[in-house]
């Protein structure tokens, strides 16, 4: 075979590999819309309104006969959706391993997804328990199709390129969710002149973040290949996949130790993400305009972040950044406490402060575990990872909602979270990730 011939087949794999990553980016541009408008901005706040106008006189409603104060709901579903993206996560993975055909798993989760968030235009009056059904099958459908969307990561990047892949991708989430936010905001605090009420604007919004989320889903499913894979030993189903997953981890035990560090401090962050307009709005008494245009800096800043830090991974390595995120998001939680109620600029400049470190620690987090898989087995282990994404993350909702409900403070519930970031530190420094990419049978990159 000829020089050329060579040249030109490297040139050609090189071309198909840049389009599926751009593909794959725009998973991030279709369904993180949900995850900053529905999740972050809106469904909190609406939901426990609904909540508060269905409560008994001593501000409890009862979900399947089970006394729950209203404010504490919209907590308490999160922490459900995550118990149910656990038990389908594994299956999920598994399969998409066993058969190689990811992209009918992605489409099913993505559209599941995208119906039940869409179906949150019929949220109204009293009915709570819609509202909150419809946020478990929406968060547990997100969650699970991350685990097939993170898997493909390690086979469309090389490992020299894959900060920077996993960086652009949650920069492309972070920018579709500043360009839906800014019509949102439109929306909603000129409803008037739209011939809507505020609520009808909310609900709007919502139902538009399941719409964008269905219509983009498009590009990675054209984009994007399946690469068919022979079945290795019978299928298994449920627990017994998970058990399975967490026994092979066992032999590589520095990824298990990755994942545990992974899963405190990624607890802390995705509490945070899914209570923020929560806090904003009961604690500290903001207008909902306010909230959108908090996370809408979030958003814009998290682009800058996420490309930021990309590039000071490059300079010293991913952990290295990673650990200086955590002690960022130690001092901003923490100062969050402080926060004096009626002072929407204060909020701004926390809001900044999360915004410059949200993107960067996720998306380096992400590519970081991705040098930590062992070849051919990467939608098994990125579903143990996404357990620890959005899917282990349940004890931070569950600790907010328990220590409101004792104390009927958010601030009480907010500084508590500050356990997850310093846990979160300690457990990452003593991973040594250089040894643990040799472990597991990868290349271990120049800087780590």
């Amino acid at each position: 075979m000829g020089t050329d011939t060579v040249r030109a087949q490297a040139d050609d794999e090189t071309a198909g590999r840049r389009r599926e990553q751009r593909g794959w980016y725009f998973y991030d541009w279709a369904c993180s819309v949900y995850s900053t408008s529905v999740l972050t901005v809106f469904l909190g706040p609406y939901l426990t309104s609904v909540a508060r106008a269905a409560a008994d006189a001593d501000g409890f409603v009862h979900p399947l006969g089970i006394p729950v104060r209203a404010g504490s709901f919209f907590a308490y579903c999160v922490s459900a959706s995550v118990i149910l993206a656990i038990l389908v996560m594994p299956l999920a993975g598994a399969a998409a391993d066993r058969t190689g055909r990811k992209k009918p798993l992605l489409a099913a989760a993505a559209y599941t997804g995208a119906g039940a968030t869409t179906g949150l235009f019929l949220l109204d009056g009293h009915r709570y328990l819609l509202g909150g059904f419809l946020l478990i099958v929406a968060n547990a459908s997100v969650a699970v199709s991350m685990v097939v969307y993170n898997s493909y990561l390690p086979q469309i990047a090389p490992p020299e390129e894959r900060d920077a892949v996993s960086s652009r991708g949650w920069a492309f989430g972070y920018a579709a969710g500043s360009l839906v936010l800014i019509a949102n905001l439109v929306l909603f605090t000129a409803h008037g002149s739209f011939g809507v009420s505020g609520a009808m604007a909310v609900r709007i919004c919502l139902a538009s973040a399941g719409l964008w989320w269905g219509l983009f889903t498009l590009v990675p499913l054209k984009r994007l290949r399946d690469r068919r894979t022979a079945a290795v030993g019978p299928p298994v189903h449920g627990w017994r996949q998970l058990a399975a997953t967490v026994r092979d981890m066992r032999g590589k035990p520095l990824t298990l130790a990755f994942l545990l560090a992974y899963l405190v401090y990624n607890d802390g962050i995705q509490t945070v993400i899914s209570q923020a307009s929560v806090y904003g709005s009961e604690e500290l008494d903001l207008s909902q305009s306010t909230l959108i245009t908090a996370v809408l800096m979030v958003q814009v800043l998290a682009v800058a972040g996420a490309l930021g830090m990309g590039r000071l991974a490059r300079t010293y390595g991913a952990k290295r950044t990673i650990l200086g995120s955590l002690v960022a998001w130690t001092v901003t939680l923490a100062a969050g406490f402080f926060l004096p109620a009626g002072r929407p600029v204060w909020f701004f400049v926390l809001a900044a402060g999360i915004g410059l470190v949200l993107g960067g620690s996720q998306a380096l987090s992400r590519s970081l575990f991705s040098h930590l898989v062992p070849p051919g087995k990467e939608a098994e282990y990125f579903s143990a990872y996404e357990m620890s994404d959005r899917g282990m993350s349940w004890l931070g909702p569950l600790l907010f909602g328990v220590t409101y409900q004792l104390t009927g403070s958010y601030r009480d519930a907010i500084v508590s979270l500050v356990a997850f970031f310093a846990i979160g530190f300690v457990l990452l420094a003593r991973v040594p990730v250089g040894r643990a990419i040799h472990d597991a049978g990868n290349p271990v990159p120049d800087r780590i």
